[in-house]
Order: C-alpha cells, then structure tokens, then sequence
C-alpha cells in the first residue's frame, strides 16, 4: 500500500495521464490529489494549521444553522456510534470540524492528527480526505487509507457527504464517519445518506430562522393528507392516502423514489442520468414528468410534483422509512415497513444501487442482530430463501426445544448445509 501511495504520488506530480485508466472513485481520489499537490508541493506538509480557541468555535457553533439540527444527527448518527470503532464529525461548509461525537478511542487516536474540533479539514488544508473532497466535489466520497494526501491520515479511513441548504441547495455542512474499515463498509454510506435526507428535511421544515414554517408549493396546492408509495416487493408502486389507492408504473414509480431520496430536488439531467441506462431524448422524459404530475393531481391524495428542480411533497416511501428504522436500530419496524427488494425489476442505475444499498443494510443489520424473532421475519423474505448465513444464525439463536428448529433444519438440508 506505501508503494502505491509513492507511485501515485510520482504520477500526480507529472500530470500524467493514469494509463490503467482508474475507475470512477480513483479518479475522484486522482483529481483530488491534483488539487492537493497545487497548494502542498510536499504531502509533509499538508497539515492542519488552523484551529479555532475555544470561546471563538462556541460562539461560532452556537450562531450555525446546523446547531438547530445536532439533536437529529446525535438520534440517527453520534449515539449509535459509540462504542462501534467510528468517530462522527460534523463540520461547516468550508470543511471546519463544529462538532465530534462517536467512539472515544478512536477520536483519541484521531486527535494525533488534530482531527479536532475547531479543525481546517478542507482540501487546502490536508488535502485529499473524505470532509474536504465531499465538499470540494460536492457530492459523497469515501477515502481510504493511502488515498488520503496527508501521511499523518493514511490510518484511518472514512466516508463523507455534504449536507445542503433546502432552500438555495448549497452547501451548508458535511457529515463524516472516521475511523478503521468500518467507516467504510457496507452500512457506512447508507447510513450518511439517511442521516443527510432527515438533516435536510428538518432544515426545510424549520425554515431561516428556525421557526417551522409551511413549505412553500408550486403548481395547485394539496388536496389531502400526504400519501404513502409502497415500492418494496412489488415492480410497480401502490400509492395510498386519504382512504384511496392508485397502482403507479414501473417508470412513475421509479421517477418518484428518486425524487423521494434527493429531497432539494434534481434537475432535468441530473434525474435522466439515474433513470436511463443509455442517454434518451429530452422529450422522453418530460413526457414521462407531465404524465405523472397530471395522475398525481387527479387522484386528490396530498402529493405534488413540483419543478427547478424536480422535486415532490407529501409523499413518504416504504423503502426510506425502512432504512431511516434501521439506522435507528428498529430493526423489527423496518421489517415491518419492507416487503421485499425495491422494485426488483428496474434496470434504473440509480434504483438498482439503492436496491443493493438497502437489501445489504437490511440483511447485515438482521443478521448481527441477537433477536431470534428478527432474524426469522427476515428469512420470510424472497431475498433469504438462499443466505445460508441467515438460515444458520437462525437455528444458533433458536433454544434447542423450540418447533421451528426443524423447518430451518430441513431448509439447511435443501441448501446443502
């Protein structure tokens, strides 16, 4: 790994051209080190410089929009991360660690390299690291190891996304999680990207001055409480609210997750590229846009589709629900709100990683889970029939006694086990 950081760092230095041609996270990690190197010649010298005193990070902390918002991010992100080997921080727009909350080891650790708070952790800074190039980029990030520029940060790694103003869709903090690989692993982006959805969505409800306000609407108003859209275990929604049900399209379907997971709204592009495989005119998806908004108003349910950016309202999706509980640790509530894999079918690239990304937090949550009945609700699911991991937590935990342990015996059997 210290050879590849060298030869890395040769071929930044160069501004060559990576001739293996590096997948699309190395080129994030590869433009970022372009940026580093542009400031710190020398990778010894990318080192945190700037730290605010005490009464200075107080004052400033308390005036943030995010202080307002810490009692969300401490529920969803810094009490379920102690004791679990991963340090949260969250800082402002310009890459300033405000707050550190999570495991008290590894924020010792963290603090050799004055991962403090207070701290300029923004790309001038330190360079490459997972709170600087969120922000730089604009958009989620992990780091790993040797991929961060400064050497005082190769031990750790960590994953960041930025957290936005609802209002402007700038900028308005990032999110981390710092620490060994398990501030990378398999539950580590869901469970940001969750986290970031709730932040945002309570800063749209608050408003500038921190006062709940009405949100503001486009288009005709609501007609009816907000509705529900069932996604998971079925290739085609079913909408239902204010005593009615309405069966959406494969497409209607999938345009309103997406919308549903980027709660500042996507632009005609942005939403495009996360539905369609191919490029496909822009015709087609307007067409596909007007068709939905015109089925949304008539079925009188409380939902709106509004427009720059394409976003919706009243609207609440099982498959968010069921991650936002696990994130929370009620695993037998995200049970209960998921039946099944988001719209197995799609081929949407956008639709198929949130799939992947919520089947695996789901499973990786039941299957570390010490509740019996958990686990069983779990391999209930289509998804299970084959995980012979699942199928063997459930006969550990099952008492030796119990009239269930002879179906999952015999399923064992079938899978070869």
């Amino acid at each position: 790994m210290k050879r590849w950081v060298g030869v890395r760092a040769e071929r930044l230095q160069s501004a060559g051209p990576d001739p293996t041609g590096s997948p699309a996270r190395s080129q994030v990690v590869e433009e970022s080190w372009r940026r580093s190197l542009a400031v710190h010649p020398r990778r010894e010298d990318a080192a945190v410089t700037s730290i605010l005193a005490e009464e200075e990070l107080a004052d400033y902390r308390e005036a943030h929009p995010l202080a307002r918002i810490m009692p969300v991010i401490d529920d969803l992100l810094i009490r379920p991360a102690q004791d679990s080997g991963v340090l949260v921080a969250v800082g402002d727009a310009d890459g300033r660690l405000l707050w550190l909350g999570g495991d008290r080891t590894v924020r010792r650790r963290a603090e050799e390299m004055a991962f403090l708070e207070g701290a300029d952790w923004s790309e001038a800074s330190v360079g490459t690291s997972a709170p600087g190039t969120a922000l730089a980029t604009g958009a989620p990030v992990q780091i790993r190891g040797p991929e961060h520029f400064s050497p005082l940060a190769e031990p750790f790694s960590c994953t960041a996304i930025p957290i936005r103003d609802p209002r402007t869709g700038g900028p308005i903090g990032v999110v981390d999680l710092t620490g060994g690989e398990q501030a990378v692993g398999g539950h580590a982006m869901p469970w940001l990207r969750a986290t970031a959805a709730a932040v945002e969505e309570r800063l749209r409800a608050l408003g500038p001055a921190g006062v709940p306000q009405r949100p503001r609407r486009e288009g005709p108003p609501a007609r009816g409480p907000g509705a529900v859209l069932s996604v998971t275990g079925r290739d085609q929604g079913v909408l239902r609210g204010g005593g009615r049900e309405l069966t959406v399209s494969a497409r209607h379907s999938e345009i309103l997750v997406l919308l549903a997971a980027h709660p500042r709204g996507l632009s005609a592009e942005e939403l495009a590229e996360r539905l369609y495989a191919e490029p496909v005119p822009a015709v087609t998806l307007r067409a596909e846009l007007v068709r939905l908004r015109r089925a949304l108003d008539s079925s009188g349910m409380g939902v709106t589709l509004l427009s720059r950016p394409y976003r919706v309202e009243g609207l609440e999706v099982d498959s968010m629900t069921a991650l936002a509980l696990l994130v929370r640790g009620s695993h037998r509530q995200a049970l209960g709100a998921y039946s099944g894999q988001l719209l197995p079918r799609s081929e949407a690239p956008a639709i198929a990683e949130l799939r992947d990304e919520l089947s695996a937090t789901l499973r990786e949550a039941v299957v570390g889970s010490a509740a019996v009945d958990v686990v069983l609700s779990y391999l209930a699911l289509p998804e299970a029939t084959d995980d012979d991991e699942a199928w063997r937590t459930a006969l550990r935990l099952l008492p030796p006694r119990s009239p269930r342990r002879a179906a999952v015996v015999a399923h064992l059997e079938k899978l070869g086990g």
